[in-house]
């Protein structure tokens, strides 16, 4: 199953102007700042980073979800259903994950 290219494409409206690169990699698209990754979207949904001191915080809002890839949950990443995604919604998520990752060094 292949990611929501409607949604690929309201990220990418939003990311692109802030200099955000999409790239097709881990079975889906994965936005890279600085060549770091904040999110992807692929079939499960969309992933956003959020930092290991953000991931209780982001749990507890609706929609989100932690981020187990084989059987592993991943710190710092949160796994979102794509329903909940209004404008507003991603706009959020999509800030919360390019500050995070505009703290990383550049790769």
């Amino acid at each position: 199953m292949a990611y929501d290219e409607v949604l690929a494409e309201r990220i990418k409206e939003r990311l692109e102007p802030e200099g955000v690169v999409a790239k097709k990699m881990f079975s889906g698209l994965t936005f890279l700042l600085q060549g770091n990754a904040l999110a992807n979207l692929y079939d499960e949904g969309l992933m956003v980073r959020v930092g290991e001191d953000g991931t209780a915080e982001a749990l507890a809002r609706p929609g989100a979800a932690p981020l187990v890839i084989r059987g592993k949950e991943q710190k710092g990443w949160v796994l979102l259903a794509e329903e909940t995604l209004d404008d507003d919604v991603l706009d959020d998520w999509l800030t919360w994950a390019m500050d995070v990752t505009a703290e990383l060094p550049p790769k």
